[in-house]
């Protein structure tokens, strides 16, 4: 009979990702602190953060900090090709992969009792493995729901594994800081440690309706849960994507409302391209605002009927942008993103203005048509010429 106390999901997540491939592709960056990208950090190996040096910090700061690191450029095919690697591994080791992002995905192995061992030995296999055939460090956690997986690989990192057995759950999360319930943020973290809740364990405390009456309902009841480990999710693989994004780290320069215009528009640009690539149409647009003190301010808005058009898309991001003048101008911006949510599948009719063509065939000759007919790059706007996209982060597949 086979038997095991432990759960059956584990959370993979590969450590410092882009500064762990520099640091494998380059001998001589090893053991040394390595940060990636000069006006914004977009990484930092171990060695940086014990100097302080944070994702998203400015360049600038990170270099007073950490004076010996080494700067290096990103090199977006190679974190995507690493990417691509180790989920192979991933869904060697089981088909019950749920990606979450390049660099960390769930695992289901509750099936594999028999005929690959406890989830702690695949697991340990898995790291290996990960090393071996990509050359990268990985940090896995492993307990019966997805939440506390992926705070036990938190707490295991960097380049470990830690296993929460049953019926010491509890014992485990509960003296854990408020910051590794997932969602909590510095927002709600300061509303909990106004409250005098600094652990989990004072968390789970609380009275629902006193969490829904500081926090809001849909994190009120969300937090409630997690803290007690009330976490039914399934791993679920192939899961289609409820959003998707993209974002520009700006540095600290002032920008004017016209460069952000255009920052805009060439993100929703490449949105709504890779929305059509994808048969998806979507109801939300959410612009995201990061400014140079750290706060950060999302606006969204839903349209009236899902679509994929890239005009319908880009005035609405644009009336965000202009409703957020004022935060902009006060607080000073250092990123920029859009994100398109409640997606479904391709149910929109197409907004175009066809035209006959010589051999009968229909023209769609709105930018969108063209872009899909004869590749993005065969047209474009004019306010974009010359315009650098700089750095897009490589993504899990629509």
């Amino acid at each position: 009979m086979f038997v095991t106390s432990e759960g059956p999901i584990l959370h993979a997540d590969l450590d410092a990702f882009y500064a762990s491939v520099e640091q494998r592709d380059d001998p001589r960056l090893r053991g040394r602190p390595v940060i990636v990208g000069g006006g914004v950090v977009l990484a930092a190996s171990y060695e940086a953060k014990a100097c302080g040096v944070r994702t998203a910090m400015g360049g600038a700061q990170a270099r007073r900090l950490c004076p010996q690191a080494v700067v290096v450029p990103p090199r977006m095919p190679a974190y995507s090709a690493a990417s691509k690697a180790v989920f192979a591994v991933f869904r060697d080791t089981t088909p019950m992969v749920e990606g979450v992002s390049i660099d960390e995905a769930f695992l289901d192995v509750g099936g594999l009792l028999r005929i690959a061992g406890s989830p702690s030995r695949i697991a340990a296999r898995l790291r290996s493995e990960v090393l071996g055939a990509v050359g990268l460090p990985i940090t896995v956690g492993v307990a019966r729901t997805k939440f506390l997986a992926k705070v036990a690989s938190g707490v295991a990192k960097p380049d470990g594994l830690l296993v929460v057995p049953h019926g010491r759950e509890l014992e485990f999360l509960y003296p854990l800081p408020v910051e590794r319930l997932w969602g909590v943020g510095k927002v709600t973290s300061a509303k909990l440690r106004e409250r005098g809740v600094h652990t989990v364990r004072q968390v789970a405390a609380m009275p629902e309706v006193d969490l829904v009456s500081l926090l809001g309902r849909g994190p009120g009841l969300h937090l409630h849960a997690l803290a007690r480990n009330r976490d039914p999710r399934p791993v679920q693989p192939a899961r289609r994507r409820r959003s998707m994004g993209s974002q520009r780290a700006l540095g600290r320069r002032r920008r004017s409302m016209a460069e952000l215009d255009e920052i805009v528009v060439a993100t929703v640009d490449r949105l709504a391209r890779r929305l059509r690539a994808a048969k998806r149409v979507c109801r939300t647009v959410v612009l995201r605002l990061r400014f140079a003190d750290f706060s950060r301010a999302t606006r969204s808005r839903t349209l009236v009927k899902p679509t994929d058009h890239t005009e319908t898309i880009l005035a609405t991001a644009r009336r965000l942008l202009r409703e957020s003048q004022s935060l902009v101008h006060d607080r000073g911006l250092t990123l920029i993103g859009v994100s398109l949510s409640n997606l479904d599948g391709d149910g929109s009719v197409q907004l175009a203005l066809p035209f006959d063509a010589a051999d009968g065939d229909e023209l769609d000759t709105t930018l969108d048509g063209l872009r899909d007919r004869f590749g993005a790059g065969a047209v474009t706007r004019a306010a974009l010429l010359g315009y650098e996209a700089g750095v897009e982060a490589p993504l899990l597949p629509d």
